[in-house]
């Protein structure tokens, strides 16, 4: 009996033991990736093993713009990534060439810059499509700046919202079949904004059917084919700044085969990307009932309003830009960058 009394001792302290033994790899297990899951949310500079190949320019993604995630390394033609390697794992801060820095995504906190100190010859890219009008604290990247990358012609990476290629060979282009007159599609609908009022005056003298938030339905897989029906779009520009010309135009008008009526910068600053016969400025009218009476003219002359077409035997819209587009030219001009330098003050050059 005492002999069976201490078999079960031992099986009994055994099997506390092995019951024991498993715990603890459940609670270290637990605690890893509690500790993963934390560390995942909070900034980390520390190197990692596997590193890009020796002498390749590492650009970081320090965050992606407005959440939207795209793949990375992964470019058009046009734009030459050779010799680079982007990467959005911020624990290659310390080894990154150059981090680009989407100003909206960056601008309401300090904290929401690297807070450790920079490596030498890291170039700092400030990336914005936004107008001045609509980029808030830009006394943040005063002094930390090097390289500026937006819309604007004489930024160092110059990102348009669309531009004009040449055509490979003069070819007739076919106007897709009219049914309607003007279009105008607008988000965000302000009374006391300048387009607003520009077409509470129009609308008086020209019909215009509007789409957007509480107007009618734009169908977002389908609004080329429906903008298209349109012979007039209006590009109305939310807020007016040099070169500040969006998707609007470049898209929504010349993609759906519409001429575009603009509001924007002045007619110069349109004619140094666009033809001058292609498209209608406010400007030239000296009210909104003459721009009127012009777009009715033409609706009525449909020799004169082909003429406004008369660039697409040489030329092509491409328009089709995206974040991944914008992103991809970082590469060739941080191959070409000048000497270190640094923006002292932004808000004075962007404006």
């Amino acid at each position: 009996m005492e002999h069976q009394g201490k078999t079960v001792t031992l099986k009994t302290s055994f099997m506390l033991f092995i019951a024991q033994f498993c715990l603890a790899i459940i609670l270290f297990s637990l605690y890893n990736h509690a500790n993963r899951s934390s560390s995942s949310n909070e900034f980390s500079y520390t190197s990692i093993h596997q590193e890009p190949v020796k002498d390749t320019r590492i650009i970081l993604v320090w965050t992606w713009p407005f959440g939207n995630i795209f793949p990375l390394n992964k470019c058009p033609p046009y734009t030459d990534i050779s010799g680079c390697f982007y990467t959005a794992n911020r624990t290659l801060y310390s080894s990154a060439d150059a981090i680009v820095l989407h100003h909206r995504d960056v601008c309401y906190s300090r904290k929401q810059l690297p807070q450790i100190q920079r490596p030498p010859n890291q170039y700092w890219v400030w990336f914005n499509l936004e107008s001045p009008s609509h980029t808030p604290n830009l006394h943040f990247m005063d002094n930390l700046i090097n390289l500026t990358m937006s819309y604007r012609a004489d930024s160092d990476i110059f990102s348009p919202y669309g531009w004009l290629e040449p055509n490979q060979r003069e070819e007739n282009f076919t106007i897709p079949p009219k049914t309607k007159l003007v279009a105008w599609a607008i988000s965000n609908w302000n009374p006391n904004s300048k387009r607003v009022r520009y077409y509470q005056e129009l609308k008086k003298f020209l019909p215009v059917d509007i789409y957007g938030r509480q107007h009618l339905a734009l169908p977002g897989n389908n609004h080329i084919k429906t903008l298209s029906n349109y012979k007039f779009y209006f590009a109305f520009e939310n807020s007016i700044h040099e070169d500040y010309i969006t998707e609007k135009l470049w898209k929504n008008a010349f993609k759906s085969g519409c001429v575009p009526v603009v509001l924007g910068p002045p007619r110069e600053n349109y004619e140094r990307f666009i033809p001058k016969d292609s498209f209608l400025h406010v400007d030239d009218f000296s009210t909104p009932e003459e721009l009127a009476k012009y777009i009715l003219k033409l609706d009525n002359d449909e020799k004169a309003y082909q003429q406004y077409f008369t660039w697409r035997s040489r030329l092509h819209p491409f328009a089709d830009t995206n974040w991944q587009t914008h992103y991809c030219r970082v590469c060739k001009a941080l191959k070409e960058a000048p000497a270190h330098k640094t923006i002292s003050k932004l808000g004075e050059w962007y404006k």
